[in-house]
């Protein structure tokens, strides 16, 4: 599933309608408190002044929409994600955290129709306002929902969007597969046999009742205290220009099909490693090709799914992990054992709450490279995304930072990349892509051993 902005989908032109939860029952005081990362993002976004932190998605369902069976699978979902019916605010002159909950089925979800917009160029900008003013983490509902129904086709789009507090990159695309098992349940009576769930209103309590043990967070405290000391925060490898305060560019590449990704699988396992520490050395190769750089530095997110209730909960289950090693040479194999044996040590850290991190060390810390990764071919249904045109969205950004993120998919391995909108970070990060590109090809097509290692050297 590709990563992209909103403008980056293809919007269809048809009628538009909107989604809207409201409670009609009374709102309980929950005395639950937030998980760590949640609480810190309300503070950080009470500070911005609330700019766009959103995560969304986009997919098509078959069919003529039915209304009143969308909008029954919509009040189901929000039965099974506890996190939809709880909001959570934060009062900075009081320094306060209150959360609130609506019980199951105390949500109903107002439908408003737009009718038809011919040229379809309205519907993107009612659908960029409509995610920006919505899936906001002071305000409830911090989620939106919107549906688009072309005229000639015997299909509909469905949007959705919900501020970062509430939702992660792998809650993003379950999101597709739940809604149309839902609808579909509604319209045929057959059962949608979804897993069950927990609430991530429990995860918030639960990871401040039970923290890592103090082995670990001691080995936490001291891995990004070492991460810190030596050379300050990872940065990517090439000049990202000047500051500004223009929107982020970004892009999306198919860096593997789904041929070369196994065969680049294969020689991941050839060289006793996993399919991300290959990954990693294809980075660290990047690097000292484009910058000449020895050494691979970056920030990954790590889930913290850790027990059967989180797997296929909504919610923001992830740590942050520091990876560095030295590239040992320029062979893939001996490269990638070095990024195995970093990540072996720095994984485990995750569990200890980034806010916590940052609180024991008295200072902030804004990553300012990060490579994530997820392998989603195992999702429900992630076979059909493709014919389903569905994607994963992000909102709009205007920090100074590269992120990219990498996921495997059915398809193949997909390459998002946002970056500082001027022309010299442009330049560098498409530099940047085409030697990874390069980096990973050549591993998946000439390196079918670890006893015949072919060289990388830039």
């Amino acid at each position: 599933m590709e990563f992209t902005e909103l403008a980056d989908y293809p919007i269809p032109v048809g009628a538009l309608t909107e989604w809207l939860p409201c409670a009609r029952s009374a709102w309980i005081d929950d005395p639950r408190p937030a998980s760590y990362i949640h609480e810190a993002h309300l503070r950080r976004c009470a500070a911005a002044d609330g700019r766009e932190s959103w995560l969304g998605t986009a997919f098509e369902i078959e069919g003529r929409l039915d209304v009143a069976a969308f909008q029954s699978a919509l009040e189901k979902w929000t039965d099974r994600h506890e996190v939809l019916r709880s909001h959570t605010s934060f009062d900075p002159a009081h320094d306060t955290i209150r959360r609130r909950t609506v019980p199951a089925g105390g949500l109903h979800i107002g439908v408003i129709s737009h009718g038809y917009d011919a040229a379809g160029g309205d519907n993107f900008a009612h659908l960029q306002q409509l995610f920006d003013e919505y899936a906001s983490p002071h305000s409830w509902p911090s989620y939106v929902f919107a549906t688009l129904e072309p005229v000639e086709r015997d299909r509909f789009t469905v949007f959705f969007a919900a501020d970062h507090s509430i939702i992660d990159g792998f809650s993003i695309v379950l999101v597709a597969h739940e809604l149309t098992a839902l609808y579909e349940e509604i319209l045929s009576g057959r059962a949608a046999n979804l897993f069950p769930v927990g609430s991530y209103v429990d995860f918030g309590r639960d990871e401040r009742e039970s923290p890592a043990d103090a082995d670990v967070q001691r080995e936490a405290l001291d891995v990004w205290r070492g991460a810190l000391a030596d050379r300050g925060l990872p940065e990517f490898p090439l000049e990202i220009g000047p500051r500004t305060h223009d929107a982020q560019q970004n892009l999306s590449a198919w860096i593997l099909d789904a041929d070369q990704a196994a065969a680049f699988s294969t020689a991941c396992r050839d060289a006793d490693v996993g399919f991300f520490s290959g990954l990693l050395a294809c980075l660290g190769l990047a690097g000292a090709e484009v910058a000449g750089q020895q050494r691979f530095r970056t920030i990954t997110p790590v889930h913290t799914r850790h027990a059967p209730q989180w797997a296929s909960a909504l919610g923001w289950f992830v740590g942050l992990s520091p990876v560095d090693f030295e590239l040992p040479s320029h062979e893939f194999g001996e490269v990638a054992r070095a990024a195995e044996a970093n990540t072996a040590r720095t994984k485990p850290i995750a569990v200890v709450p980034f806010d916590r991190i940052e609180r024991e060390l008295h200072l902030p810390i804004r990553p300012r490279f990060v490579v994530s990764y997820m392998d989603v071919r195992f999702v429900p249904d992630a076979g059909q995304w493709v014919d389903r045109n569905a994607r994963a969205l992000r909102s709009r950004q205007y920090t100074h930072d590269v992120y990219a993120w990498i996921n495997r998919t059915p398809r193949g391995v997909n390459l998002a990349v946002r970056y500082p909108g001027n022309d010299i970070a442009a330049a560098s990060v498409h530099t940047w892509v085409a030697s990874l590109r390069r980096q990973l090809e050549q591993v998946a097509v000439t390196y079918p051993s670890v006893g015949r290692e072919v060289s990388l050297k830039p």
